[in-house]
């Protein structure tokens, strides 16, 4: 299995951006999906995660209610939605799955991507 972010950009301060995670292999649908950041000088931290199913999402207090994260199994692939962006979002994003697991933090998960970069500019 392999994990492909895409998306990222410059924004202003109110924007939105959608990236998505596209993941090879016949089993995705056996996977769980997460999101995560890390900004320059911070440690990464996760943003939101989706269960194999899709049936359980959790995210992370500084983006309730900004960013959606969902997953389009026909597809094989992941987003996260990103409104009402701020300059604190700033950072590098990557995707990483779980074998049937609905992961929680970044050490539960064990497949990576590589990031793409979001800026948001005040």
């Amino acid at each position: 299995v392999q994990l492909q972010a895409c998306g990222g950009g410059l924004v202003q301060v109110g924007g939105s951006l959608r990236l998505s995670c596209a993941v090879s292999g016949r089993t995705f649908s056996t996977y769980g999906v997460g999101w995560f950041r890390q900004a320059s000088g911070k440690e990464r931290e996760i943003v939101a995660s989706i269960s194999a199913s899709g049936g359980s999402t959790l995210y992370a207090d500084s983006v309730k209610g900004r960013f959606t994260i969902f997953r389009d199994d026909a597809k094989k692939k992941v987003f996260l939605l990103m409104n009402s962006l701020k300059p604190e979002d700033t950072a590098v994003y990557y995707c990483a799955a779980v074998y049937l697991e609905f992961g929680k933090s970044p050490g539960e998960f064990d497949l990576w991507g590589r990031g793409t970069q979001v800026t948001v500019s005040s």
